[in-house]
């Protein structure tokens, strides 16, 4: 099996100073996990690397390894930079490119086990628009994205956990997976 490059999406961490994990200890973790080249980006738990592991199997062995270091077991969501990549190109809000932050890319772990379109629809406010293209999540908040009742509701009414990217996070994650090769 040849080696790929992936990106990992960790949920919920470095949050208002819960579940710490300095990036600066994700390359270690991610070699001893069996991936090479690892590069971070910002805080939020954002790298890319190369594995010829799957995507199951790097879930679950970069979770273990993060709760053996730090002693928290975080959701880790693995994208191949094709799944990324076809994420940004279908952006159904253009306008975000104004404002990056304006735009939330919300990553379902699995598929919807409920619409739930229509409880989301009836909690948009302050201009707010949503899209859900396959397993992606588009959240248009062109006030922000912190006091939004919308964004607060979307695991709960889709049924599945996500983990959400800003546009901007997205398309440098996105240029730094590509850089990769």
């Amino acid at each position: 099996m040849g080696t790929n490059t992936w990106i990992a999406f960790f949920r919920g961490i470095n949050v208002g100073g819960h579940n710490p994990l300095p990036m600066k200890t994700l390359p270690a973790l991610l070699a001893a996990c069996g991936c090479t080249d690892s590069k971070t980006y910002i805080q939020s738990g954002n790298v890319v690397f190369r594995s010829s592991a799957t995507v199951a199997r790097l879930e679950q062995d970069i979770a273990k390894a993060v709760h053996a270091e730090h002693g928290h077991q975080p959701r880790v969501l693995i994208l191949s930079t094709r799944e990324l990549a076809r994420a940004v190109a279908r952006n159904p809000y253009p306008q975000a490119d104004a404002e990056p932050k304006s735009l939330h890319l919300f990553f379902l772990a699995g598929k919807p086990q409920k619409a739930g379109l229509e409880k989301l629809a009836g909690l948009c406010a302050n201009g707010e628009e949503f899209a859900l293209d396959g397993s992606v999540f588009y959240l248009y908040a062109p006030n922000g994205v912190g006091k939004s009742k919308l964004a607060a509701s979307v695991d709960r009414a889709l049924g599945v956990e996500t983990t959400a990217r800003n546009w901007r996070t997205c398309r440098t994650v996105l240029e730094m997976a590509e850089a990769l090769g």
